[in-house]
């Protein structure tokens, strides 16, 4: 057992997670790093001796699609340090392509992860939440505001995402639970490389709709050029960590306050419209 507050993260084996992870342990924050592979921890717990935080992390496997592994994990974090006060949602996937040339079972594996496996390690913690006054973090993007092309499964998930998230907000409140989203660009990490896009196939498998595949390949080449780090974008989550009263909506840069108020203040929708059609153009 623990004084110290405790942290669950879910999806650190790279990108956001790690960097978060890494964070919330320099913090001061006892923190339970979980991935669906453990035998994936070798970047992060290398971090961890690099930054000397290890003593302050634990690798656990929590899959956010299985419920029996979502249950399993909370009981030991419960068992070995009596407390949760914090949950961060960060595991997600991504899922290129348009409707038409997607099957169903890719729409809902994407929604699965994305937004059932978010909805359902929610569910599970907020007990322990609620008994700690704690909070919930939640990684959505800019995808959960602004629908961009050929992401139809990937915006869909984090739409649900942010409606969930901000209709579950005051309720948490009334308990003493803080719902935020932390809405990231683009972020240079494994993420996008664990797509394994091969473009060549994706374009010769476009039919009509290669044209504006390509310009959109090309136009997300450039966006992911000028990425943020992992780092940089973990910054707010730690803030939302340790803030007396973080805020519910938080952009993770400058940029991705400028792209997200093109939706916040677009009552009719057609400024939205009218950006991201330039996209497929």
């Amino acid at each position: 057992m623990t004084s110290e507050k405790t942290v669950l993260i879910t999806g650190t084996s790279s990108g956001i997670g790690l960097a978060a992870t890494i964070g919330a342990a320099r913090a001061g924050w006892t923190t339970i790093a979980t991935m669906r592979d453990t035998g994936k921890a070798e970047a992060l717990l290398e971090a961890a001796a690099e930054n000397d935080v290890a003593d302050r992390i634990q690798v656990k496997r929590l899959d956010v699609v299985d419920p029996d592994s979502i249950s399993a994990c909370l009981e030991e974090v419960i068992a070995e340090h009596g407390r949760l006060d914090a949950l961060v949602n960060n595991a997600g996937a991504a899922q290129v392509g348009t409707i038409e040339q997607s099957s169903l079972d890719d729409v809902r594996a994407a929604m699965e992860v994305n937004f059932f496996g978010v909805v359902a390690t929610t569910r599970a913690a907020l007990p322990h939440l609620r008994a700690a006054q704690g909070r919930v973090i939640t990684v959505t993007s800019v995808g959960g505001v602004v629908g961009q092309p050929f992401n139809e499964a990937y915006c869909a998930a984090k739409f649900a995402v942010e409606g969930f998230m901000e209709s579950l907000a005051p309720v948490a409140a009334t308990v003493g639970v803080d719902v935020t989203v932390v809405e990231p660009g683009a972020v240079a990490s494994e993420f996008v490389a664990n797509l394994g896009l091969d473009v060549p196939a994706l374009l010769a498998a476009a039919g009509p709709y290669a044209p504006a595949l390509e310009a959109y390949i090309a136009r997300t080449r450039q966006s992911f050029g000028n990425a943020q780090t992992p780092a940089e974008a973990a910054a707010p989550i730690i803030d939302a960590l340790t803030a007396d009263r973080p805020a519910f909506r938080i952009q993770t840069s400058q940029w991705a306050r400028d792209f997200v108020a093109t939706t916040l203040a677009d009552l009719d929708g057609s400024a939205v419209q009218d950006l991201t059609r330039a996209w497929v153009r």
